[in-house]
């Protein structure tokens, strides 16, 4: 049997192995405050180039420049030269003829949304994909049409075009009400698409050159992926009239999708039951490829093309029933074989675009640019938002000419893309071929192809979409914050319509982060024992404060909207008002004044220390006298031996409070005014405060705003927390007596 002895040895050799494995930080170093490291430590690299000769660097042409400048304004030059063929041609086919297949359909499907014929949609198909060939930084995002932004540009185009401007009465003169231009109405909403498609294209190439790439960081993701879903329930609004087959004027503006819905339901008796049946058909059908498609992704060598069958299919059937013209059902009509030759805008309606170009711009570049980051990620490579920038303005301002309307990127045509094997933009190349070959010379065989079949293809791709409504019960969970950004985003879209409740949902956003900045986390921190780690004490039980000191931490930086929250979170934690402590010394004064009346000889006022704390009473002369031989008063005075002392009651058992500036990124010059304000009133009731953690940016900008004046010193800046409360526990206050003629403040230990 073993003995107890063996049996540890093991034990302990595992724990010194362990103790010898773990990493051990040792340090040994003085104290050091601001100005000994401004002084001994840190000294500043001195700039000797001037501006002038900054901007001869920086405008100083050479051959490397001036190619890594056209490398980055055309980023194909960086892949294409090495375009390995045969790992990548065959994908790249195989993955850009799915994608023209599903390029088309949609096309077609959201000229819809954009209140323009639908050959626009194949147009917009074809020139901006083409032009994100040579100019876009991603490899995997197919560009062209989008539910959302054909939604945004039909809005506007009906509320520039609306049906009322367009009635006209018969040229009989009979008495028959006014019938409506389809064809003058239609070419209207085509310019009003086509200029404010090349406003859009103007900003973005404009943002993008001076670098404001970063502006998509504004539009968060629980905002857009509420707004989007808002916008899925205003395409399936808009798109109910096709699918039942209604005759109902399109909204636009505030409570729009109220109304649209307002005006099918009260239209619902007159229903077409063909186009019904037909939409509901293609409706189930496309829902169960895409059921199959997902959950077969993994077996299927490409998608099951569901809406270029749907297309097929109904085509045919239309076609071959005559649904038009026997059954009334609603086609889309003529499609024109070719391309329209380049023409210029109709830049008189720019005025009343201004607004919803902006929208538009920066709502196409935020779904761009999040669905390229994603794929590159995944894919290892970086995509360049300012680039991303420029590409699509350029797509949409050059396509413009050519009577486009705004693209961006779509989520369901790039899985598609990404998924089928694309490699790179050679595939969205193939894809745009795809759609020219329609419009080139078959696009006539598509004009018996059943407008409600188009709407089921729309309403099918936008389940993603309401698949985002599983983000609330998630959110809840996480952070109401962005819960509450999420529901005002989808809200305020629903009812204001999609440019005012962008706006809306955007200035919440940023009323968020204000809220944060001015209700930040505050409390006291305490050191854990043997670890150099400073916790909050309510959170903690290890953390345990210094007896007379107070480490006050608020996790914000310090500016004008919180630097009133600041000073009262720290009077609040600290337990140290300076306003109370001062009544409380007015009150001892009285006292005192009050008792300096019943004696006959001057008061001498002081303070008797002892650990841990100061006691107080009124002591005779000769009791004083005592005290002072066995040393229990600091300080001795050669006032008479008429004289007597009296001890005040000390202020706050607080001597000094430690500013925790870690989580602070910047201050302003209101909060360095309350900072200051707030120190000189702690150190007129005898508070030492010192300030520690601050970041050397920081530093810099308290010298800008001349915060080290008068009696603020650098030498009451620590760079950690530890630093300042060694330097507070070294420099503990010593009471003294302090004789006055009547009377003095206390003093406090």
């Amino acid at each position: 049997m073993s003995s107890p002895a063996s049996v540890m040895e093991p034990e302990d050799a595992a724990a010194r192995e362990d103790a010898e494995s773990q990493l051990m930080y040792r340090i040994e170093r003085p104290v050091y405050d601001e100005g000994f490291i401004r002084t001994k430590l840190l000294h500043r690299k001195e700039n000797s180039t001037t501006l002038r000769q900054r901007l001869a660097q920086h405008c100083r042409c050479s051959n490397e420049k001036a190619k890594a400048a056209l490398v980055s304004f055309l980023p194909i030059l960086t892949w294409l030269p090495s375009y390995p063929v045969k790992q990548y041609l065959f994908s790249d086919v195989v993955s850009g003829l799915s994608t023209g297949v599903v390029q088309l359909p949609q096309g077609l499907a959201y000229a819809m949304l954009a209140a323009v014929p639908p050959v626009y949609g194949l147009y917009s198909s074809f020139y901006p994909v083409l032009l994100y060939t040579f100019f876009g930084t991603s490899r995997h995002i197919s560009v062209g049409t989008f539910a959302v932004i054909s939604l945004m540009i039909g809005g506007v185009a009906v509320r520039e075009a609306p049906d009322s401007m367009f009635y006209i009465m018969p040229a009989n003169g009979s008495n028959m009400s006014a019938v409506l231009d389809v064809e003058a109405r239609d070419a209207r909403r085509v310019q009003v698409a086509v200029v404010l498609t090349t406003l859009v294209g103007i900003i973005q190439f404009v943002l993008g050159l001076l670098r404001f790439g970063f502006v998509a960081i504004y539009l968060t993701e629980p905002l857009v992926r509420g707004f989007t879903t808002a916008a899925a329930v205003h395409v399936v609004v808009s798109q109910l009239k096709y699918l039942l087959g209604v005759k109902t004027q399109r909204f636009s503006g505030p409570l729009s999708a109220i109304f649209s819905l307002k005006a099918v339901l009260s239209h619902i008796t007159s229903t077409n039951v063909t186009t019904l049946i037909l939409g509901l058909s293609c409706l189930i059908f496309l829902y169960v490829i895409k059921d199959l498609n997902e959950r077969f992704k993994k077996k299927l060598p490409i998608p099951i093309p569901g809406e270029i069958i749907v297309v097929i299919v109904s085509t045919g059937v239309s076609f071959g029933l005559s649904l038009s013209d026997d059954y009334k059902v609603d086609v889309v009509g003529k499609i024109p074989t070719g391309l329209l030759p380049p023409a210029a805008p109709v830049f008189s309606l720019l005025p009343n675009l201004i607004t919803d170009s902006f929208a538009v711009a920066i709502v196409g570049f935020s779904m761009g640019i999040s669905l390229a980051k994603i794929f590159a990620l995944k894919h290892g490579y970086s995509v360049d938002g300012n680039q991303e920038l420029i590409a699509l303005g350029l797509c949409n301002f050059i396509s413009s000419f050519f009577q486009t309307f705004t693209v961006t990127c779509s989520m369901s045509r790039s899985l598609v893309q990404e998924s089928t094997g694309g490699k790179t933009q050679i595939a969205g190349l193939l894809a745009s071929l795809v759609v020219l070959l329609v419009v080139v010379a078959i696009g006539f065989v598509f004009q018996p192809l059943p407008q409600t079949a188009l709407a089921a293809i729309i309403m099918v791709n936008l389940l993603g979409m309401f698949k985002q409504f599983r983000d609330i019960p998630s959110l809840w969970r996480t952070s109401k914050i962005e819960l509450a950004i999420w529901l005002v985003a989808f809200v305020a879209s629903v009812l204001l319509g999609l440019d005012y409740g962008l706006l809306v949902a955007l200035t919440f956003a940023i009323l968020t982060v204000i809220y944060r900045t001015q209700s930040p986390k505050s409390g006291v921190l305490g050191h854990v024992p043997d670890s150099g780690l400073y916790c909050d004490v309510d959170e903690y039980e290890e953390a345990a404060e210094y007896e007379g000191i107070k480490i006050f931490h608020f996790n914000s930086s310090i500016y004008f909207a919180n630097s009133d929250l600041y000073v009262n979170s720290l009077k609040e934690k600290t337990g140290v008002n300076p306003e109370r402590l001062q009544v409380a010394r007015k009150a001892q004064k009285k006292r005192l004044e009050k008792a300096n009346g019943n004696h006959n000889s001057p008061l001498k006022i002081c303070a008797k220390y002892k650990e841990p704390v100061v006691t107080h009473e009124v002591l005779s002369q000769n009791h004083l006298e005592a005290e002072q031989r066995n040393g229990q008063l600091w300080d001795r005075h050669s006032e008479s031996d008429l004289e007597e002392a009296v001890f005040l009651a000390p202020l706050s058992t607080i001597h000094s409070i430690v500013l925790d500036w870690t989580s602070s990124s910047f201050i302003d010059s209101v909060g360095a005014k309350a900072i200051k304000q707030v120190i000189k009133e702690y150190a007129a009731v005898d508070v030492k405060v010192v300030i520690a953690g601050c970041s050397r940016s920081l530093m810099s900008e308290l010298d800008s705003l001349q915060f080290f004046t008068g009696f603020m010193t650098p030498e009451m800046v620590f760079p950690t927390v530890h630093d300042a409360v060694l330097r507070c526990l070294h420099s503990k206050p010593r009471p003294q007596a302090a004789p006055t003629n009547d009377t003095t403040a206390a003093t406090e230990a």
